[in-house]
């Protein structure tokens, strides 16, 4: 369920389905992805493919529902929510892990891509791409923000990267820790192109825009880190290897940054809370997958003697799916943001306000 999306905005669901498929993408992943195909279906608030300003119900069918033929797990997966969740809720695995699953995050792509379809109406583009698999880090372009070169060099790619020459390295690093029995995990990044000043607030801690993004980020599954621009390098460095410079080029003064111009984007595009006008860069470790063919230690909860983990079907590498997911909700929380900032009762006022927003800024 989507509240106060705006009203009058025209919805596509082919680009939502398209992300949908990409999630289950991406080379590594399991058996599972063969046997769902997902698609969305638009419930609510719609009329005639115009947004109506009501709540917008988005619904994805699970295919390979079989819950109430599933038994339980005795012996707890390191690195899930098997124990912890099994011990909080004085209940069984298959409830936690079931619930747990990163399976939630198809809806949350839907939603995102959706979000995307509003803030393509503002000129805000985001995209997201692995940038690291398994400890190896992989060569990018310089023209990052050239979006849709980059979008077309990380769909030719098996990991969704920006550099798809570099594939069969990846593959044969997947392939191989697959007959291992192990997982890998990565670090993916994603980047907001043309964002204007001043989304988010200095004004309260909980709605500063970066907090937003970062636990956005944060909640999706196997995330155990998040960066927003330099991140962690910032605090290795002297301020003045770190700070932005502040310039001004009156024939930028149209663009979203007004013609106040950096040298480097270190703040990856938010200080104080709030958007600068530069690109939004947001950065994010995944974990390995914690189901492994070959299992970790554990132990039998019902004798409590030491047992290898219990298995479930699962993917060698999800890095890729995970650089899907972590774009859906960095979008669906700028698109938040443009609603706060703008008002959200319809599409043509939210322009509207944009634009005489954007004219007063370029004349303060």
């Amino acid at each position: 369920m989507i509240d106060g999306f705006p009203a009058g905005l025209a919805i596509d669901e082919e680009p939502i389905n398209r992300e949908l498929a990409r999630r289950q993408g991406g080379y590594g992943r399991g058996g599972r992805q063969r046997i769902e195909t997902d698609k969305v279906e638009v419930m609510t608030g719609i009329w005639k493919g115009l947004t109506l300003g009501s709540p917008i119900a988005l619904q994805v069918i699970n295919r390979d529902y079989k819950l109430e033929r599933l038994e339980d797990l005795p012996r707890p997966r390191p690195g899930h929510g098997d124990l912890t969740g099994a011990i909080k809720f004085l209940g069984p695995i298959r409830a936690i892990l079931e619930r747990a699953s990163a399976r939630e995050t198809a809806v949350r792509v839907a939603a995102g891509a959706l979000a995307k379809q509003l803030l393509a109406e503002f000129s805000i583009q985001v995209y997201g791409f692995v940038d690291e698999l398994g400890g190896v880090a992989i060569d990018r372009p310089e023209n990052v923000d050239d979006v849709d070169a980059m979008i077309a060099k990380r769909d030719e790619s098996i990991i969704y990267s920006l550099n798809p020459e570099q594939d069969p390295q990846f593959k044969e690093l997947i392939d191989k820790t697959g007959k291992a029995g192990d997982t890998l995990g990565g670090i993916v990044e994603v980047r907001v192109v043309g964002a204007p000043f001043g989304l988010g607030t200095h004004a309260q801690w909980e709605r500063k825009l970066d907090g937003k993004l970062a636990q956005a980020v944060m909640a999706v599954q196997a995330i155990k880190g998040v960066e927003i621009g330099m991140g962690f390098e910032a605090a290795r460095l002297p301020g003045s290897q770190v700070h932005d410079p502040i310039h001004y080029d009156p024939m930028e003064q149209e663009s979203t940054n007004l013609g106040y111009t950096r040298p480097t984007n270190n703040a990856g595009g938010l200080e104080a809370g709030m958007t600068n006008g530069q690109t939004i860069v947001v950065r994010a470790a995944k974990k390995p997958i914690s189901t492994l063919r070959k299992p970790l230690e554990s132990v039998n909860l019902e004798t409590k003697e030491a047992d290898a983990a219990s298995y479930e079907r699962s993917d060698v590498c999800a890095v890729s799916a995970a650089s899907v997911i972590v774009e859906s909700v960095v979008a669906f929380e700028i698109a938040t943001a443009l609603v706060d900032k703008f008002g959200g009762d319809s599409l043509e006022e939210m322009k509207a306000r944009y634009q005489l927003f954007m004219d007063m800024a370029r004349k303060r």
